[in-house]
């Protein structure tokens, strides 16, 4: 017996992956009035929200914490490098790698860059931080599908 998610005419509405993307761009209706201020895209606040975590990583690293490729990575940091928030320059034990440091201008710049989400997703905290884990997991799992397809 087919299941209603396998039915040729389900609706958008019964697609998962519909509900992730469009929650995602809500998402960045809310983030955007602060990245705007702060003159920021949201991959380029996740990616100094990466960097504060852990800073001077090498950019495959950082790509890998957001699953970014090089190529897309790049740009967005050379973008952060113009505006001074980071620097990036080349491993010294390693000339083959880059590394990515941020700079004072970019610390300072985490004090202003405060987005909460609490009020706006309706959640309570333990519904938040579950929900939160489950989105992991199922991001886990399907890049587990992609690897085992490969």
């Amino acid at each position: 017996m087919k299941s209603k998610a396998d039915a040729p005419d389900r609706k958008l509405s019964d697609f998962l992956c519909f509900a992730v993307y469009s929650a995602n761009l809500a998402f960045g209706k809310v983030y955007r009035p602060v990245l705007d201020e702060l003159s920021l895209t949201y991959t380029q606040y996740v990616t100094l929200v990466a960097l504060w975590e852990e800073d001077d990583l090498t950019v495959s690293r950082l790509g890998e914490k957001l699953f970014l490729e090089s190529n897309t990575l790049t740009p967005i940091l050379k973008k952060l490098e113009g505006m001074g928030y980071v620097e990036r320059a080349r491993d010294p034990a390693d000339e083959r790698q880059v590394r990515v440091r941020v700079t004072r201008n970019g610390r300072r710049l985490r004090e202003r860059a405060v987005i909460d989400l609490g009020d706006a997703c309706g959640l309570s905290t333990k519904d938040f931080a579950r929900l939160q884990k489950e989105i992991v997991t199922l991001r886990n799992s399907l890049l587990d599908a992609v690897d085992r397809t490969e």
